[in-house]
């Protein structure tokens, strides 16, 4: 059983959510706003920080000038590490932050996990032209080079939970999240920050996960054609690596001048290696981004969406499973308070708990299950919402997509993500599980990791 601490906060959270989403409610019938809200102002926010004071330097970018979307990248500290030229692919040893004592924990679908060591990921050569920009400590990025020079970690593109009317990409629970997930699976993540509901309903949340995965595509392009400019006019060499005024003329720039190519993307991301991860109700809008990866394929080169992780996703149905009948009334989040932030997400014309949005197990849901990405799926043992997600993933693995599910003894919905408040002991764990199995198929070496 859960401990008593979660079971207090699970009352305070309750009663908390319950008031804000009755509050949403009496504000539905003001005239909706397409700019839109990403945090609320009760939110507690965590400032960014691009300095490398815990591992991980992070900044927050604006990306879409008619509404409020924006996001957080979290680069962890291991990106300025030039590689090893010789290191051998199964001696790397796992980061000291990523080590954790043996947490009781099970997997119902697949043999059960073996602790191994996790080796990183990257590409490029051991060269260290282009040296990083520094000042007081804070990172500001890298000039263009030559390809190859430097450490190119994976992507890793996040959405919060939150019931589709609070949370953030920058607020605290999932800043420490994010944090955790850079440093244990070696990776860049963009946290986004999606347009809330009710005042930007559905398909607003989505859309905006697919203009992040545009944006991502836009700005390796730009990379690309910054370092061919650079190339063609300095003979490919940037001594120092830094940006001179004489050399502006050799970037991309927009109408004001300012350079349109993001630093820390164009230096550390491979965007050929793009990880979707969603938890809670973030959890559907990466399998809605996935899918839409789907059906763009080659539109979206270079990003190529390799796997999907699923985090207790929030998934319903008007026909209900066990767990729903059972622990209808369990942690955190029950079954009513649910159903309530669904019909605050969806159009009052639209609403059916069988939405395409909300029911994996509907028909004509896009592309064939058999196109997706591998999908791992984590559950918590008591969460309501956890057979439909079962059911999905047992879906998925009869059209022979590699999808396993990983459910964790003891714990709730969230626990992973609002371990900053929880202090779970299983929040360490599945990061860790997460980070086994995303090297499969994020690794430059091979699939040194499998099941």
């Amino acid at each position: 059983m859960p401990s008593v601490a979660v079971k207090l906060y699970s009352v305070f959270f309750k009663f908390l959510l319950k008031h804000r989403l009755h509050n949403r409610i009496q504000t539905t019938s003001e005239p909706s706003d397409p700019f839109g809200v990403t945090t609320r102002p009760e939110e507690s926010v965590a400032p960014a920080n691009p300095s490398f004071s815990d591992g991980v330097a992070t900044k927050d970018i604006h990306i879409d000038p008619l509404t409020s979307l924006s996001i957080r990248i979290f680069l962890p500290e291991s990106a300025l590490t030039p590689p090893e030229p010789h290191s051998n692919p199964r001696s790397d040893p796992l980061p000291r932050s990523a080590r954790a004592d043996p947490v009781s924990r099970r997997s119902s679908y697949g043999p059960p996990l073996r602790e191994e060591h996790r080796s990183s990921s990257f590409g490029g050569s051991s060269g260290v032209e282009g040296l990083n920009l520094m000042s007081d400590g804070v990172y500001r990025g890298y000039a263009p080079g030559k390809r190859g020079e430097r450490r190119r970690l994976p992507v890793m593109l996040q959405f919060h939970g939150g019931g589709w009317v609070s949370g953030g990409s920058d607020s605290v629970a999932n800043d420490a999240f994010c944090r955790r997930i850079a440093k244990v699976c070696d990776v860049v993540v963009v946290a986004v920050g999606y347009r809330l509901a009710p005042e930007n309903r559905y398909p607003a949340a989505f859309e905006d996960g697919v203009k992040v995965l545009n944006w991502l595509a836009k700005q390796a392009n730009l990379a690309e054609c910054s370092k061919s400019m650079v190339g063609g006019k300095s003979g490919g060499h940037n001594v120092g690596g830094e940006f001179k005024k004489s050399d502006s003329h050799k970037h991309i720039v927009d109408s004001f001048g300012a350079s349109m190519v993001e630093p820390w993307l164009a230096a550390h991301a491979d965007p050929s290696r793009c990880v979707l991860l969603g938890a809670s109700c973030g959890a559907n809008i990466a399998d809605y981004v996935a899918r839409k990866a789907v059906e763009g394929g080659k539109l979206l080169d270079p990003v190529k969406v390799v796997a999907q992780v699923l985090m207790y996703p929030f998934f319903i149905g008007s026909v209900p499973t066990r767990s729903e009948i059972k622990l209808a009334n369990s942690y955190f989040y029950d079954k009513a308070m649910c159903t309530l932030a669904w019909k605050l997400f969806l159009p009052e014309e639209e609403f059916s708990l069988d939405h395409p949005a909300a029911n994996p197990l509907v028909p004509g849901r896009g592309p064939p299950l058999k196109l997706m990405p591998p999908t791992l799926t984590v559950v918590a043992e008591h969460d309501w919402m956890r057979d439909r997600a079962i059911a999905y993933s047992e879906e998925l693995r009869k059209v022979n997509v590699d999808a396993p599910v990983l459910e964790y003894k003891d714990a709730v919905h969230e626990f992973a993500t609002l371990d900053v408040l929880l202090k779970s002991p299983q929040a360490q764990v599945c990061a860790e599980d997460i980070a086994i199995w995303a090297k499969k198929y994020i690794s430059l070496r091979g699939h040194e990791f499998s099941y």
